[in-house]
């Protein structure tokens, strides 16, 4: 039988139509999975973000409610407390007394817990070191009082810490002594490994004998763990709580 024109046309067409829709079928493929791979990386990126939200918003919500719960429990402590009952005595898991610094914050104030841990830190509070060098008391008569905070999320309270500048007032306040330090030295950058710069004679920071320090140590960079700051302090003076807890001239009392 003779082959039409039409029928050789037909036939090319029915050759050309496999190709053409195996070509589609493949660019369909490839559109769902760039499809797929862009709602995966939307939804990552919400997660993310919800997760730095809760790290640096929600978290601090949450550690300064139970920091401000604690702090009314040791003040009401303190109320309760017996007049001969001396600061050590007071030493125990609700807290040791408030850190006041006035270049951190109008009004800030601060709970000191014993422990540097993260479960003691993520309260909201500040901590004073039990290892790897003790912590002394400031009623001690000699010693270094070694405090840690987290500087961003739980509570984020030594964000503001590069505010301290050499001659600024740090006043640890107990049940019935306010103790005044004042700063001499600041270490921007140190390695996280760095445990000398809580030394009971902090020598980094250049004293060689002992005396009644204060350090005050936190993370840097800010949103990051890779080293640590410190900020240096000496006892300048004490001044004794009044019946209305007027605080001293370095706090503006």
């Amino acid at each position: 039988m003779a082959t039409t024109e039409h029928d050789q046309n037909t036939g090319d067409s029915g050759a050309d139509a496999t190709p053409r829709a195996a070509g589609g079928r493949a660019r369909g493929r490839i559109a769902a999975t760039i499809s797929l791979l862009g709602e995966l990386l939307i939804t990552a990126g919400l997660v993310l973000a919800l997760f730095v939200a809760y790290s640096l918003w929600w978290t601090n919500v949450i550690a300064d409610r139970q920091e401000n719960h604690e702090a009314a429990t040791v003040r009401k402590h303190w109320a309760q407390a017996p007049k001969d009952v001396p600061p050590g005595k007071l030493d125990t898991k609700d807290g040791i007394g408030f850190l006041h610094v006035p270049a951190m914050g109008k009004g800030y104030e601060l709970l000191v817990k014993r422990g540097t841990s993260v479960p003691v830190l993520n309260q909201g509070v500040a901590g004073y070191y039990v290892s790897p060098e003790k912590s002394a008391m400031p009623w001690d008569t000699t010693g270094n009082f070694t405090i840690a905070a987290h500087r961003d999320g739980h509570g984020a309270k030594f964000h503001n810490i590069d505010k301290i500048k050499k001659g600024d007032a740090i006043v640890f306040e107990t049940r019935d002594t306010w103790y005044i330090y004042k700063v001499y030295d600041v270490l921007d950058q140190t390695s996280k490994f760095n445990v000398h710069v809580i030394d009971q004679v902090p020598k980094e920071s250049g004293k060689k004998k002992p005396g009644r320090y204060i350090t005050l140590t936190t993370c840097t960079p800010v949103y990051t763990s890779l080293y640590r700051y410190v900020v240096w302090g000496e006892l300048v003076g004490t001044q004794k709580v009044d019946a209305k807890r007027t605080p001293p001239a370095a706090l503006g009392g």
